[in-house]
């Protein structure tokens, strides 16, 4: 998986954001992100920052609004740094550090049963969704970003997160229209938790991907020819499965 920059990041909110008000707020949380996370490295070695870039570079591309992208890139930092979330208020604006709090209490979980746990997991994540909903994305975010570098984590811990991930944030994803997220972390979950299935799958996938990528194209253009003759644009790639 390739590293994301901060240059990626930025080139990514370009495309949508134009604001240099903005622009600037953003880069000034990456500068106190990296800062505050200076000297703290991931288990697989790379330096910290290396995440809440990542989990910034997802909401990109779901073309997230500045505020919640300045809250993914600082959004360990009331939980593993000095900040507070009144520093951030002040630092920021008190969106930024409600969205961050938030987070960290959705991480801040330890329970003594499986059930307990998934009880108490969906009442807070139920409260974060009356407060403010980016919360929540900005911790789908997150988890799909710790499970995409999960292969770093112990066995324990890879089926541990992997089920807590299909029991509790893969349904969450699809109830928020996060698509794309849930499968993925569907995807992920799978491949940890039942590998033989998982490759037999990707298998069988490989065998007919180009058959169904040609009937795929194939029903877009009669779709988009049908479209073009009522004067309604319509786009799709070439490519439809990678």
């Amino acid at each position: 998986m390739k590293e994301v920059s901060f240059s990626d990041l930025m080139k990514n909110i370009k495309k949508y954001i134009n604001d240099e008000k903005s622009l600037e707020i953003i880069t000034r949380a990456f500068e106190c992100a990296s800062k505050l996370h200076e000297g703290q490295k991931r288990q697989s070695g790379e330096d910290y920052i290396i995440h809440p870039l990542s989990v910034a570079y997802i909401l990109s591309e779901m073309k997230a609004d500045p505020d919640t992208i300045c809250a993914a890139l600082l959004h360990d930092t009331i939980e593993d740094t000095t900040m507070d979330k009144n520093k951030l208020s002040k630092e920021f604006n008190p969106t930024i550090a409600d969205l961050v709090d938030g987070v960290t209490k959705i991480s801040k979980m330890n329970f003594s049963s499986r059930e307990q746990q998934i009880a108490t997991n969906t009442r807070k994540i139920i409260t974060s969704l009356e407060e403010d909903v980016r919360i929540v994305i900005i911790k789908l975010a997150d988890r799909l970003h710790n499970m995409r570098t999960l292969e770093y984590k112990s066995e324990f811990k890879q089926k541990e997160n992997a089920l807590e991930t299909m029991e509790i944030f893969s349904p969450l994803a699809y109830h928020l229209g996060a698509y794309q997220i849930k499968s993925e972390l569907e995807d992920l979950s799978l491949y940890y938790l039942r590998r033989e299935v998982y490759d037999s799958i990707y298998n069988v996938l490989e065998e007919i991907k180009d058959e169904l990528d040609t009937v795929i194209y194939e029903s877009l253009e009669k779709i988009g020819n049908a479209l073009a003759d009522n004067n309604i644009p319509f786009e799709h790639k070439e490519r439809i499965i990678c």
